[in-house]
């Protein structure tokens, strides 16, 4: 599969080191462009502009602290009209760890109404380090990770991401649930800054 990712920081650092090791073709845009080239030398892959990044993938990961999203969607223009994007992004300011988005309305809509591309939720539940364990497993079961979207194939493409991190996907419906797992998030952002372990997951537990 063909990935672009547009983004730098932690997220796109350790989502995009797994799914290069599990032989995915890379491409990568960040604000910083000497990340990005770090990034890129590490995934053997190549950098871009955002434009270019966008117009790469077969999907493209968007992993930009909130603050920087309208200046990057600005960016992003009409590149993925059309395309599956991942959105594993919390729009989460930690002064009262409350959404910063419109009452009743998911950063996840925002980005599929301002790119016309075909966004999917997933990934925003956990810290970056969490990312990182090969697979992530808690009590012995494999981490299940809820996903949201509108498009067959976007979930599709996310559904196999999800699975090559060693993790169990668990659709959750529509992409109107993501502002319920922007929610989430905020939850989970405000444990770790009151001091849990930055492991802390939500996860389901299954009797059998």
């Amino acid at each position: 599969m063909r990935i672009g990712v547009i983004g730098a920081g932690a997220m796109a650092d350790v989502l995009g080191t797994r799914w290069a090791g599990a032989g995915h073709e890379l491409m990568v845009a960040g604000r910083t462009p000497g990340k990005a080239e770090a990034l890129a030398a590490k995934w053997n892959a190549r950098t871009g502009t955002i434009g270019e990044v966008a117009g790469f993938g077969d999907i493209t990961l968007i992993a930009v602290h909130y603050p920087d999203m309208a200046a990057t969607l600005t960016q992003i223009g009409d590149t993925l009209r059309g395309k599956p994007i991942v959105d594993c992004n919390n729009p989460v300011e930690i002064e009262n760890f409350t959404l910063v988005t419109e009452p009743g309305r998911a950063m996840a809509q925002d980005i599929e109404q301002a790119t016309g591309g075909h966004v999917v939720k997933a990934f925003n539940l956990c810290q970056a380090s969490v990312w990182q364990m090969e697979p992530p497993v808690f009590d012995g079961r494999r981490l299940a990770v809820p996903y949201c979207g509108d498009d067959p194939q976007a979930k599709d493409l996310t559904r196999q991401l999800i699975a090559d991190l060693g993790c169990d996907p668990l659709p959750v419906g529509g992409l109107r649930h993501a502002l319920h797992l922007e929610a989430m998030g905020a939850v989970i952002i405000s444990l770790l800054w009151g001091g849990r372990d930055p492991l802390t997951v939500f996860n389901l537990v299954d009797r059998r």
